[in-house]
């Protein structure tokens, strides 16, 4: 059973950077096909993609927010990293970490979401 898991800070001030870690289990982060996405909603908003990393070490972001992101991985703790810049309070929201499948885009696994507030 796949389970990925987010942790980091609730509470960031304005202009700092967010920092979040996504650990996965029952599988591999390198598996072949699948891509690693992170994923948020802000507070009645719908769900806004924020970019992926293939199974390469390849990253895709979202056009919108490609200039203050950054997602990486530590493949010998199986996990992968978003980093967000500059932070402002309209960043705040639930963020989610998910797998997605390459050939359909599909999410196939949700992380449960943690909450993240911009406020000083």
């Amino acid at each position: 059973q796949v389970q990925l898991q987010e942790s980091g800070p609730g509470l960031v001030k304005p202009s700092q950077t967010l920092s979040l870690t996504c650990t996965v289990s029952g599988a591999s982060i390198t598996t072949a096909y699948y891509y690693w996405s992170w994923i948020r909603q802000p507070p009645g908003k719908g769900l806004e993609w924020m970019g992926a990393m293939g199974y390469g070490g390849y990253v895709y972001y979202s056009p919108s927010l490609k200039s203050r992101t950054s997602i990486s991985r530590d493949t010998s703790k199986n996990q992968f990293t978003l980093q967000l810049f500059s932070v402002t309070p309209e960043d705040t929201a639930v963020y989610y970490c998910a797998r997605d499948d390459s050939s359909t885009g599909g999410v196939l696994n949700w992380g449960q979401g943690t909450q993240v507030t911009v406020s000083s």
